[in-house]
């Protein structure tokens, strides 16, 4: 009977890669592994391609990102991103506030585009991450496509209020601190965003509106203001004393601390501005900084009206001296 022949095992020998151009020849070469050699794309290559792509990616975020720096720091001049737009004429006092609101616009828009650009960049990088680990992308893509479209539809009005924060930012429409009229609400801006500008009112009220709906825009601190003063006086009062009394005590008032911070040109008295049956209104207006018209039209009223009790020019009835009593009409 004749025994069987033992079998023999497959031994170990090369890959089949070897030989070929590749990770595979180059990882056999050097260790002599034909497993290690194998799996090389898998544990070396794929690796290795996916480290090369992350740098990439980093590396372009940190050029982009500097080249948004540079073009947002203005080192004393306009920054280079806002420089195609229209300068205001304005003279020198008030330049230099512009100055500064345009280094902050600037700064907020390269926020925004740095942001933009990480989201691409890193974007890009997880395709092709995902293309290097053998992942179909166009299903993927196209998936994601489709429900873009949908969400996109859906969120109408967050694209719209981010389109129209981004314009208000590039405008420079208002900022952080101005007192502005949006329409619906009024009040001092405590917060710009790309969706919704937060305002705080008179009474502390926070009112929360969204930018797409913003349909006009009224700033009260931008450039500069005019304070305008109107006081009433009696038609019994003499017009051209009042007029001069209020002038005098307007120019001496701006002229001295703590106003003269905040005016920029001197009192303009305009003259009578209303008359009714009972009142003559006289005007008198100030150029001002921004924001600062409230504050110097409350200090010029009371420095006018002490002037005028001194000078015994009365207000309108039935504020000024009362009226004597008439007599008694007789019965015929």
């Amino acid at each position: 009977m004749e025994t069987p022949e033992p079998m023999e095992l497959p031994l170990l020998t090369q890959p089949e890669c070897a030989g070929e151009a590749g990770w595979c020849d180059t990882i056999y070469q050097w260790t002599g592994n034909s497993w290690l050699a194998s799996y090389s794309e898998l544990l070396i290559a794929t690796p290795l391609h996916i480290l090369f792509i992350l740098v990439v990616a980093f590396v372009c975020r940190w050029l982009v990102h500097r080249t948004i720096n540079r073009l947002t720091r203005g080192n004393g001049k306009p920054p280079k991103l806002l420089s195609p737009l229209r300068e205001r004429k304005v003279d020198a006092l008030t330049a230099e506030l512009l100055s500064e609101r345009r280094v902050q616009r600037a700064r907020t828009i390269g926020s925004v585009l740095k942001s933009m650009a990480s989201f691409v960049i890193f974007g890009l990088a997880a395709i092709y991450v995902l293309q290097e680990l053998n992942i179909q992308v166009a299903p993927v893509l196209a998936s994601a496509g489709v429900l873009g479209v949908a969400v996109a539809f859906g969120a109408q009005n967050l694209v719209r209020d981010f389109l129209s924060g981004m314009f208000m930012l590039v405008e420079d429409q208002y900022g952080v601190g101005d007192v502005v009229d949006l329409g619906e609400a009024t009040g001092t801006v405590e917060s710009v965003g790309l969706r919704v500008t937060t305002l705080r009112d008179i009474n502390g009220t926070v009112w929360y509106v969204r930018n797409g709906e913003i349909l006009r825009v009224g700033n009260s601190s931008q450039g500069f203001a005019y304070a305008v003063v109107d006081f009433p006086i009696s038609h019994t009062s003499d017009v051209e004393k009042a007029i001069t009394v209020a002038t005098k005590v307007a120019t001496d008032a701006t002229g001295r601390e703590p106003l003269s911070k905040d005016v920029l040109e001197p009192p303009e008295m305009l003259g009578v501005d209303m008359i009714t049956a009972d009142t003559i209104t006289l005007r008198l207006t100030v150029k001002v900084r921004p924001g600062r018209q409230w504050s110097v039209q409350r200090r010029l009223r009371a420095e006018i009206k002490r002037a005028y009790d001194e000078e015994d020019i009365n207000p309108p009835y039935p504020y000024g001296r009362p009226l004597p009593p008439s007599s008694p009409v007789q019965q015929p």
